[in-house]
Formats: C-alpha cells, structure tokens, sequence
C-alpha cells in the first residue's frame, strides 16, 4: 500500500467492523501539502479506485487540451436549457413553501367538491380559496371614523370602484368583474352603514363587534374596524383603522387580475393627508416574491468576482513561476460552468425551477473551490522533478479519491432530502446535489487539465503572466526589482515539493503554544459555556413557521400592508368552516343535541369565539316560529327544502344528493390573539376527531398553517438521521469511540448554537432555514473531524504538543475552507430578500460556530483527555 499519506494505516490494522458501518474520506480543508487526508477504505477497493484516478490522472496530463475542449462543449450544450428557464419557474408560494399533500390541501378538495361556489351568492366566509380580491387598510392617528378621514376613505373608494381596465382591447369597468350577490356587487359593510356619506356617522349607533341595522340581520365588523373604543351602551366613538374588501369574480380571473393591476398602479401613486392606506391583492404575494429571483440576479458577478480574488489572493506566491494566480480563476470558472451544465440539464429535463435553487449557486461556488485547493494541494505534494503526467497521476491519486467521496456523501445528502414535503426545499436538494456532481467531473476533467498546462509551463520555468522563460535564481549585477518581478521556480531541494506557507509557521509557533496555555483554556472554556446558555435561551424563543410577509422585498407595498394588519387586525381570525361529513339523522332530537354538545366544546377552545353562522340553528328557530314538527324524516326534510328557498346563501351550507343531506357546514369565529396559528389549528382538529360525529374543520389560511405542524418534527427527524450518519462516519474516521464522541457533541454543540442564534436574529424555523440547519452538519464535522482524527494519531508524548501538531497541520486549511464559503455567500448580505439574507446569516453562523469549535473549543476539550490515543490492533 502506498504510505504516502500522513497518518495512513494498512487495512489489515483497522477494526473489519468498522468498514461496516460506512466510508468516509476527509475533504473539503486541504490547500497545504502537509494537510493529513485520511481514507479508511479496505484495500481491495481503495487500491482498484486510485489506481484508475492515478491512470486517468497521467492520461490527463498527455491531453490537456482534450479535457479543457469538451467540457467547454458540453457546458454550451447543456447551457441551452437556460433557454426554458422561464418556462420552469415554479415559485407557486402554495405548492412551494407549504407540504405537499398537507392535510388542509386534502381538506380544501373535500369542500371545493361538497360545497362549490355560486357565482350569484357569494359569500367571503363561504370561500374555498383565497378568491380574488383587493384589500385596503386605512389608518389615522386620531380616529378613522371622523368626518374629514371617512371622506378620505369614500373618496379613494370612488376612485377604486370607478376603475377601467382592458385586457386585449377589452374594456372594463368593476361593475363588470365584481363578485356579486343577486346581481350587486359585493359591498362593504361600513360604507353602506354610511350610505357613503361621511356625515351620518353623527346619525348612525354602530355597536361592537357585532352591528345590528335589524332585528333579523346582524353583521360582524370586528375585521372592518379596528381599536374601537365604546361608551358605556356598546356604541362605537373611535377607531383607528378601517378595512375595505374589493371582491372579484373567479369565474374569469384573467379579466380580475388586470382589473387589480390597474388598482395597484393607482394606488402606489395616490396621496392622502388625513389618513395612511396599504393595500394588497390576491395576487401581490405571488408578484413580489418573484422579484426576489431579480434582486438576486445582479449579485452573482460580484460574487464571482470575490471568488476569483479570494482564490488567487489564497494561492498567491511570491516565486513568479509557482504562483497560481491563473489556475485559482480558472478553478472558479470551472465551478461556474457547473452550475451551467447542471442547471441546464435539470431545465432540459423539465425540473422545476423554484426560487430557493437560485441561492444554491452560491454556495456551491464555496464548495467548488474547496475541492479546488484539495488539487492543488495535492499537486503541491508531488516532486516538482518529475513529469507533468507523473505528477497528475500523483495528484490524483492523492486527491481524486478524496474529493470522490466527500462528493457522494454531499450529494446523498442533497438527494435524500428530495423526501422532504415542502417543494422548495425539495428544488434546492436536487438541482444542488446535482450541481455538487458537475463540480466533481470538472474538476477531474476540466480543472485537473488547467492545472496539468499549468504544470507544463511551470516545468519550462516560465513566468505565471508573461510566459517567458526566467532564471531561478538572481542573475550577477541584477537589482532587486529584477529579483522581484523576473526570477522564480525555487522549491525545497530536500524534500522536492514547494516551499511551506506562513500560515502554518503561525500556527505552529505562535497560536498553538498560546491556546494550550492554562489561561487561554480557562477563557476558551468561559467562552463556551456563555455560548451554550446563549444558545440554549435563543432555542427556547424559536418560532415555527415561515411570515408569509418575508417571501417578499424589503420595500415591496405588501410589507406595508402586513404590518398594518397585524397592528391593527390581530385579534379576530378567519370564521372556520365545520362541516359535518357523511350522513347524519339530524331529525332525531338526541343525535342534534349531541351534535350540539359538540359544537359547545369547540366555543370552550381559547381560539373561538362563537358559532357565527349555523343552517341548523337558523332551522330549527324558523321550525319553531312557523310551529314546524321536524322530528321525522320526512316533515325535516320537507320544511328544510322551504327554508333553504327563502335562505339561498345558507343553502350552500347544506349538500343534498339524492334526497339525502350528505355533508353540511358550520362556521365558528376566532379569535388569534388568544392562540398562535399552529395552537389554533391542531386544537382545532383535535376537538374535531374527538367527537362521535365524523367532524372536519377548514379555512384557506389552513394550507399555509399546515406548515406549523410538520416543520417541527421534520426538521428535528432531518437533524437526528443526519447527526447519527455523521457519528457513525466519526467512528470510521477517528480509531478511538470516546474521541469519535467529540465529533458528534462538536455537531450537536453547532446545530444547538445556529439555532439559538438564528432565533436571537428573529429567523424562523421554517423551509428556507432548514435547508441551511441541515447543511451545517456537514460543515460541523469538517471542521471538528480532522482535528480530533489529527490529535488521536499523533506520536507526541503531551497533550499541549499533540494539540500543536493537530492545529500546525489543519489551522490553515480550516480557516482557509470557512473563509472560502463565506465568500460565496457574502453578497448575499446585501439583498433586499429575506430568503438569500436569511442563507448568508445562517452559513455565516454555521462558518463562525464551526471553526470556532474546530481551531479553539474541541483543541482545548482535547487535552483533557489525554487518553484518547489511537487504538492499536
């Protein structure tokens, strides 16, 4: 076997259980020729793979040009799909950010199929959907209900309702489009109070919540007006806010879109004095959170652009022969056309193209020139005598395996993940894992090729920009400029490779020593357990559930709008339908009582208030004012058909088929403030599977709640499986259980902190910052394993030495790895989107925790076992 790599044992040494439970090779940090790579692979197939990468390696280096030529071909050919980009684009926020098949989606189907909509009785609480709508919010700082801020609001309301849109040379006017009961359109309920008159306020006693104009037909308004206060008869004297609804026609939405377009482009430019409006459509969620891909588009080339810089600054060398100035923007490129070919063919393949894939670039571009500076530092290694296509075969005999690995373990990572429910994340697994493959094959193809013309020039002693041939040494009478810009190609004659870097001297003097001191530990330990109760307080205020609000720009009108709604419109939530499913005797006098029963319970949960609207209840008080016997089949059935005729829109709540009442519906009014979303729903849904009668709950705001049940457990299920791959992997890697130990607390210490943080900085637990907990896992053992690996195989006799050696050999690589990816996301603090901003904060978190535990808390904790020795067998 070949004992070229530091710290390598023969198969025979290694415990033959351990290769049961995996393969894992470390990557990822390595642009140093003194880094330890370690492959715990059992000869008869870690022999075959690099004899193969060692042939194919010294093949490469006799063609260059063929493997810089047809990668280039095929990154153009598969670069056409970009052609069907918009065609893919599936940022649909409902199919997307909440579960697939979630138990409201089943729900909603359930209610569009038993109780479909009637265009000419339409009723906002009786919708399936969201509908199509307009919603403005009035506000004022004294009273909305005074004279002068009510002309305000009727004013804005004439303007809103004397709109004309066209749509294909088409005009139209709201009258056209609008949602209407018996041929008007549906109003709102303060407005017609007023007879669209500011002045009859001083005339008109409207009660709170509840308004009443008769004795048989009372309104709630407790989502119309809002921060009311009352005299002592319940009579309103102010408020705040004031919401009106714009309801649309879905029978033809194309005409109610442009309809609402032409409503947003008046009101982004009107103008009031007295009050503040926000508004929002049924489709403005939809419109905003798609230019969050825009925002993001112009960032990419200053990402590259820090890439290429940080890369060639990383592989900058002062000897005009060694420098690699060249091959570092060549490695960037090459990660570029990864992304290319790999985007390109998931686009040729129909993949949808959802929002959250496209800050997936990024962070492969940290990941792409990781592997890069593994290359290279394998080339590094080799003896600069040798060959060029000698030294290829060296590197990638070194190298190619490493990277082969650490590939197929991140892109099972990313491909397993594609089980996840919600559809973006599912995007950003499978276009990323396929992205990380693409990196893989350009850099044994592409990238290895660059490196081996790189090679060629460096073995003629050429310089890195001109390429003309210079001296290596110092020419007799020659001034020190002369040395500076025309002289190169020096290399360590004892050990024929290039000479060390000054970052491993720091480490190795000067970092190591210091850490290892008795008060730099006790400050190291000090610091970990604040960063520990931090975290664990930033748990406990963790919030479920993404704001629907942050799928939009910072400056979007939305944002506006939300936030007026949640000062001002926090207390009452949706009316829940309560429908009950299935065949039910509603005649007999017991069974309703218990139905009844049933219904009481749901008004004692702290998230409902009342039963607002009931056929049944409505029923059975018009069957005892008409002195109606309802107690048989038949006379129910009878005198509910004569009901229903002189109550059309309660005859939506009743589904009659075949003479048989097969399902009716309920509506329960609630109140959000009492409970969160999530309590709401699952008490709900509890008290509804805890009742004899076959009981379903829904509103449309479900099929977004859905995401407060499942994103827990999921989260918690990704974390738990990947923790225990990553242990399991730890024993492999490290020869000592207890130390193998370190590495799984160093990934639940990382994950416990990026959560605590990530809760501090008011981010979410929701589907766009679980794909960046799950990511951290892999950067946590990065960083954490080959420390502790290091530190079990040293000879040194001291822990103190033991802990110098490990940081000596991985300080540089590992500080090098984190700075490598924060560059990749770095621009993404910019962005006006939560969604990239909330990427970069948590792999900024990630980087910073990681490599604090890697080159400070696991080193310490290290040396108080002095025990953990590599196990011989």
């Amino acid at each position: 076997m070949n004992e070229g790599l530091t710290g390598y044992k023969s198969p025979g040494e290694i415990e033959p259980a351990l290769f049961i439970l995996g393969l894992y090779v470390t990557a990822h940090i390595s642009s140093r020729p003194d880094v330890v790579m370690v492959s715990y692979i059992p000869d008869c197939i870690e022999k075959p793979i690099r004899m193969c990468f060692e042939h194919f390696g010294k093949f490469v280096g006799l063609h260059p040009w063929w493997f810089v030529t047809l990668p280039l071909m095929v990154s153009a050919g598969l670069g056409g799909g970009f052609y069907f980009l918009n065609d893919l684009k599936s940022n649909d926020i409902v199919e997307q950010f909440t579960p697939k098949n979630g138990r409201a989606k089943v729900e909603r189907r359930f209610f569009q199929e038993t109780f479909p909509q009637i265009d000419s009785q339409f009723s906002i609480i009786r919708l399936n959907t969201d509908g199509v709508f307009a919603s403005l919010i009035f506000s004022c700082q004294t009273n909305i209900l005074s004279v002068a801020a009510l002309e305000e609001v009727i004013r804005i309301d004439g303007q809103v309702r004397g709109i004309t849109a066209t749509y294909d040379a088409q005009q139209f006017l709201f009258s056209d489009v609008c949602a209407n009961v018996n041929g008007t359109c549906n109003s709102n309920v303060m407005l017609d109070v007023l007879n669209y008159n500011a002045s009859n306020i001083h005339f008109v006693n409207i009660t709170y919540p509840e308004y009443c104009p008769s004795e048989f037909k009372c309104l709630h308004i407790g989502n119309v007006i809002s921060k009311v206060e009352v005299d002592h008869n319940g009579v309103v004297q102010s408020a705040k806010a004031m919401r009106l609804f714009y309801y649309l026609k879905e029978s033809n939405k194309t005409l109610g879109e442009a309809w609402l377009q032409e409503l947003i482009d008046l009101l982004s430019n009107v103008t009031t004095s007295i009050t503040e409006v926000s508004y929002f459509t049924s489709m403005s969620r939809q419109q905003e959170f798609e230019k969050s891909t825009q925002s993001v588009t112009e960032l990419f080339a200053i990402t590259y652009f820090l890439a290429i810089s940080f890369s060639i600054i990383s592989c900058l060398r002062f000897d005009n022969v060694r420098n690699k100035a060249w091959v570092a923007s060549l490695g960037v490129f090459s990660t570029a056309q990864a992304v290319l070919s790999s985007f390109g063919l998931l686009l040729l393949m129909n993949v949808p193209f959802v929002i959250t894939v496209a800050s997936s670039p990024f962070l492969i571009l940290g990941i792409g020139i990781d592997d890069m500076f593994i290359m290279i530092s394998s080339w590094q290694r080799t003896n600069i005598q040798d060959t060029v296509p000698d030294r290829m075969a060296d590197t990638y005999r070194e190298a190619a395996i490493s990277i082969t690995i650490t590939t197929l373990t991140d892109v099972l990572a990313f491909y397993l993940s594609y089980g996840n429910p919600f559809g973006s994340v599912q995007s950003f697994c499978f276009y990323a894992g396929t992205a990380i493959l693409f990196c893989y094959f350009y850099n044994i193809t592409f990238f290895g090729a660059c490196l081996a013309l790189n090679g060629r020039r460096e073995g003629a002693n050429r310089h890195w920009l001109t390429c003309m041939k210079i001296p290596e040494e110092v020419p007799p009478g020659r001034s020190k400029a002369y040395a500076v810009c025309c002289v190169g190609g020096s290399y360590n004659h004892d050990t024929g490779t290039e000479e060390e870097h000054p970052m491993t001297l720091f480490f190795r003097k000067y970092y190591g020593p210091f850490l290892t001191t008795v008060w730099s530990k006790a400050i190291v330990v000090f610091i970990y357990l604040v960063y520990i109760a931090v975290s664990v307080y930033g748990c406990l205020q963790l919030k479920e559930g993404i704001d629907l609000k942050n799928l939009a720009l910072d400056k979007s009108y939305i944002v506006q709008y939300y936030e007026a709604e949640k000062t001002y419109f926090h207390y009452h939530g949706p009316n829940v339908m309560l429908a009950i499913n299935g065949t039910f005797p509603y005649w007999e006098a017991n069974e309703r009582n218990q139905l009844e029963s049933c219904i009481m319970k749901f008004q004692e949960l702290n998230s409902v208030k009342n039963l607002s609207t009931s056929w049944l209840h409505s029923f059975e008080k018009y069957a005892e004012d008409h002195g109606n016997n309802i107690s048989t089949v038949a006379t129910f059935k009878t005198h509910l058909y004569q009901f229903l005729d002189h109550h059309p829109m309660l005859k939506q709540d009743v589904n009659i088929t075949n003479n048989d009442i097969v399902a009716s519906r309920l509506f329960l009014q609630t109140i959000v403030q009492n409970s969160t979303e999530k309590n709401m729903l699952n008490s709900l849904r509890k008290r509804a599977e805890s009742c004899p009668c076959p009981l379903l709950v829904y509103h449309p705001a479900f099929i977004y709640h859905d995401q407060y049940t499942v994103i827990g457990h999921i989260t918690l299920q990704t974390v738990t499986v990947a923790t225990a791959v990553m242990l399991a992997i730890s024993l492999v890697l490290i020869p000592n259980p207890l130390c193998a130990l370190w590495v799984a607390f160093a990934i639940a210490s990382v994950i416990l902190g990026v959560t605590g943080f990530m809760a501090l900085l008011n981010i979410s637990l929701d589907s766009i910052s679980m794909i960046n907990l799950v990511i951290s896992i892999g950067f946590s053992v990065d960083f954490s394993a080959h420390i502790s690996y290091t530190f079990v195989s040293s000879t040194k006799p001291a822990v103190n030495e033991r802990v110098v050696e490990a940081l000596t050999h991985l300080g540089y690589p590992i500080l090098q790895g984190a700075l490598s990816t924060i560059v990749g996301v770095v621009v993404l603090s910019a962005s006006s989107s939560y969604i990239f901003r909330t990427l970069f904060t948590i792999v900024m978190l990630v980087i910073t925790f990681g490599l604090l535990h890697g080159i400070a808390f696991i080193p310490v904790f290290l040396t108080f076992f002095g025990f953990c020795h590599k196990l011989q067998h």
